[in-house]
């Protein structure tokens, strides 16, 4: 675009841009005054301000002198341009939800006919990065099972958490226990949920695995060789590498030439719905993690039991949710309001990870809320 024609984006074409800047020189002007200086016949003068004026850039003088012709004036165009800019911007987000439901409907029709677009199989530790990064980058949240070892990528940084983070892209990750007794990884996954990232500890995790919204997985296939014949050197130096926790770099050597890892990027179909459902079911699961006052990672130390500090009111309140009593007699029994004991329950859940009060039960019962202590 042009540096002389900068109103195009808002609709203004270069005839009525520069009859618009010619106005704002001069402040007044009639139809022979305009088309006089700039060599235009008056006609296309004429049109050119009625299109002007349609766009409210221009406005007619208040009192144009007795018996001579109308007098133009220009309008402020910020607020002229404004309602433009926004209608070109309704539009251009309009034609990019077009082409995306297009682009989904091209990749249907393909699934449909060809199965390999159902599961694409990516190999090398560079290229899954890459992937990775493309897909957390289009991403409004992003799930994450991190498993201890073996471990698929190279050593990384993975600084566009932070910045996705800090757009608003939701992280949601499960550790695995031995992941988190790493050098670094304390401190690294504090830094992650002050940053906003929800963070739950698991025992043990079935796969590593990546989801990016209810659109797209990527799970390791196979192992770089030296990974899988040594054991993986788990040590996850900088804790978010492939996404979280990877492997100390090394220097190549025979093993890493025998195989590369490779990975399955599984699409929209039945195989991701029952991932997603995997990830959600140990999500529920899984113990939350959070920061302390003192800025340390907490609720993880004492393993699947993990300590908790329940005040004598709060487990007294448990104990009556597990019997199933009822939040109006549990008011009753409690000398306070209908509310505050929702209000409790809800605080509860929420220090469980709890959605419903039967997750809150389960959650009871599998860290020993009501037996430890």
């Amino acid at each position: 675009m042009g540096a002389g024609h900068m109103l195009e984006a808002a609709g203004v074409d270069a005839e009525e841009e520069r009859v618009y800047r010619f106005l704002l020189g001069v402040r007044e002007a009639d139809t022979g005054g305009i088309a006089a200086q700039l060599g235009w016949e008056a006609a296309r003068v004429e049109s050119v301000l009625a299109a002007l004026h349609g766009k409210g850039l221009v406005g007619r003088a208040a009192e144009p002198p007795a018996g001579g012709p109308e007098r133009y004036v220009p309008m402020a165009p910020d607020a002229a341009l404004r309602p433009l800019l926004l209608r070109g911007h309704e539009a251009l987000e309009w034609a990019r939800r077009g082409v995306e439901q297009l682009a989904e409907e091209y990749r249907a029709g393909g699934r449909r006919h060809d199965a390999e677009q159902l599961v694409e199989v990516i190999t090398g530790a560079s290229v899954i990065r890459q992937r990775l990064r493309q897909m957390a980058y289009g991403a409004g949240e992003m799930r994450w099972l991190c498993k201890a070892r073996p471990v698929a990528l190279a050593a990384a940084e993975n600084d566009e958490e932070w910045e996705l983070l800090a757009r608003g892209v939701r992280y949601r990750t499960i550790y695995e226990r031995e992941l988190l007794e790493g050098p670094g990884m304390v401190d690294n996954v504090a830094r992650s949920i002050r940053a906003g990232e929800q963070a739950r500890a698991a025992g043990t995790l079935p796969v590593r695995l990546v989801i990016a919204d209810s659109s797209m997985a990527i799970c390791p296939l196979v192992y770089e060789s030296g990974d899988v014949l040594d054991g993986a050197g788990a040590s996850a130096s900088d804790g978010h590498g492939d996404g979280h926790g990877d492997a100390t770099e090394r220097a190549p050597g025979p093993a890493d030439r025998v195989g590369e890892p490779t990975a399955a990027v599984i699409h929209s179909s039945s195989l991701l719905d029952a991932l997603i459902a995997l990830f959600e079911s140990q999500w529920a699961a899984a113990t939350p993690l959070h920061v302390t006052d003192s800025g340390e990672l907490a609720d993880f130390e004492d393993g699947q039991n993990p300590a908790v500090h329940l005040a004598d009111d709060e487990r007294y309140l448990l104990s009556l949710i597990v019997a199933g009593v009822a939040d109006k007699a549990i008011a009753s029994q409690l000398w306070v309001s209908q509310r505050t004991v929702q209000r409790r329950i809800q605080a509860l859940m929420q220090r469980a990870g709890a959605l419903t009060r039967t997750q809150l039960v389960w959650q009871v019962a599998q860290r020993g809320w009501l037996t430890n202590g």
